[in-house]
């Protein structure tokens, strides 16, 4: 006997990942803000910094980052679920290859954390590159996201 999805569940989670992601793009947009924080702490002439770390910059920066790493983990997989529930398939489209790609770079820009706290400056300048690519791509998939959406509700 196989598990039904009610009809209703199915209409209405198709518009929670939209939801998900702006909402994990208004938290990266913040984490981009506390990395620059972060390293103008690091940055600062002696006085100013005694100000700045007390703000814990960095901690935030790293904390709020291991978050985003998860809940797009999870988003990127919630989507993909939610249309082949929808639809009995996947649309390879570039807006699921960029989100896949996506969700590889973000966990590689994570991975370089542990190198940067050691000093590496080569892994901190990857590390920040690949971000401002994927902040980049993330409006992308934001404007191509509402055009899927928008296409959604138009059948509906």
């Amino acid at each position: 006997m196989a598990f039904e999805i009610p009809e209703i569940v199915k209409v209405w989670s198709q518009f929670a990942h939209p939801i998900f992601m702006w909402v994990l793009f208004g938290l990266f947009i913040y984490a981009l803000y506390l990395g620059i924080q972060s390293r103008r702490t690091r940055t600062a002439d002696k006085e100013t910094r005694k100000t700045l770390v007390k703000k814990k910059f960095g901690f935030k920066h790293h904390e709020i980052g291991s978050v985003i790493l998860a809940l797009m983990v999870i988003g990127t997989v919630t989507g993909m679920a939610v249309t082949y529930i929808n639809n009995g398939k996947l649309f390879v489209t570039a807006h699921l290859v960029v989100g896949l790609a996506m969700m590889s770079a973000i966990a590689i820009a994570t991975a370089l954390v542990p190198y940067m706290q050691r000093g590496n400056n080569l892994a901190r300048v990857t590390h920040i590159s690949i971000n401002v690519v994927l902040l980049g791509l993330f409006g992308w998939e934001a404007l191509t996201g509402m055009d899927i959406l928008f296409s959604i509700i138009d059948r509906m």
